[in-house]
C-alpha cells in the first residue's frame, strides 16, 4: 500500500554506542564511559552496544528506534546525546540534499511506483475476481499489477509503473465490459429462463447481460413441477440485493 507522503524533505542519521565490555557488563547505576559513532558500515552495529535511528525534516522528528544490548538499559543522558547528534547529522545531510534538489519533484518518472483506487459494482465484482481470483493471479502474472480490497465496491491497484497500472486498467476493462442492462421496474412481472436445475432450485436468467440468479424451491423437487433447463417462466422482480448485488 501506497506510504504517506511528506512535503519537506525527509532524511535519516544512525549512531552506534560503544562501551569497554568488562564496563557494560559490571556498571549498573548509568555512569560509564561511552562513545557515540555514526554507523556506516554495518559493523559497529553489530558490534556496539546500542543501534539508535532517527529520520526526519529540518523542523522535527519522524521515526525514532533504539536497540540497546545492555542488561541494565542506558542513561539519560546519552539518549539526549544520541538524539542530539542526530539532529546535527540529519541536517548535515538535509543540507546535501537541497543542493541537488530543494523541493519533491513534480512529474514522476515512468519507472516510479504507482498506487490508484478503482470501483467495483458489487455485482460485477464475480467478474472481476475471476473463479477463485483466477482474474486477479493472471493481472499480477502478467503486469505485475497487485490488487488489495478497501471496502465492498472499492479496491486499490498497486504497479510497479504507470506502464504497468495502464496495461492492468485495460485488462480489468475487458473483464467488466457487459452489455447493458435493462432497467427492470420494481415489482414488474417478467419472464426468465431456467439455465440450471439443482434440488434445492433453479437459477434463472432474466436478461443475457444480468448475473442469473437462484430460486428457491423449499417444499418440491423441481422435477415435480415439470421444471427443466430451457423452460420460460414468469417471475417479480423486487431488484437486487443489496448485499450480493444479485
Amino acid at each position: 500500500m501506497p506510504a504517506c507522503r511528506f512535503k519537506p524533505l525527509l532524511a535519516e542519521w544512525r549512531l552506534v554506542l560503544s562501551l569497554d565490555p568488562d564496563q557494560a557488563e559490571d556498571n549498573k547505576d548509568g555512569e560509564m564511559e561511552y562513545m557515540l559513532l555514526t554507523d556506516i558500515l554495518g559493523i559497529e552495529d553489530y558490534m556496539g552496544d546500542m543501534d539508535f535511528k532517527i529520520a526526519g525534516t529540518r523542523r522535527g522528528v519522524t521515526a525514532l528506534q533504539a536497540d540497546v544490548k545492555l542488561k541494565h538499559g542506558i542513561s539519560l543522558k546519552i539518549v539526549m546525546e544520541a538524539i542530539q547528534r542526530g539532529f546535527e547529522g540529519k541536517a548535515v545531510v538535509l543540507g546535501i540534499m537541497n543542493q541537488t534538489i530543494v523541493r519533491p519533484r513534480s512529474e514522476k518518472k515512468g519507472n516510479w511506483p504507482v498506487s490508484e483506487e478503482i470501483a467495483v459494482p458489487i455485482h460485477k465484482r464475480s467478474r472481476f475476481l475471476g473463479p477463485g481470483g483466477l482474474h486477479l493471479k493472471s493481472l499480477t502474472a502478467e503486469t505485475g499489477v497487485q490488487v488489495f480490497p478497501v471496502d465492498e465496491s472499492k479496491y486499490c491497484l498497486f504497479a510497479p509503473s504507470q506502464v504497468a497500472m495502464d496495461e492492468g486498467k485495460e485488462m480489468i476493462e475487458k473483464w467488466l465490459v457487459e452489455e447493458r442492462e435493462p432497467q427492470l421496474e420494481f415489482g414488474s412481472i417478467c419472464n426468465a429462463k431456467i439455465t440450471e436445475v439443482r434440488e434445492s432450485g433453479v437459477m434463472l436468467s432474466l436478461h443475457p447481460a444480468m448475473t442469473p440468479v437462484w430460486l428457491l424451491l423449499r417444499v418440491v423437487h423441481p422435477s415435480a413441477l415439470g421444471l427443466e433447463v430451457g423452460h420460460e417462466i414468469a417471475v417479480k422482480y423486487f431488484g437486487r440485493d443489496p448485499v450480493s448485488g444479485q
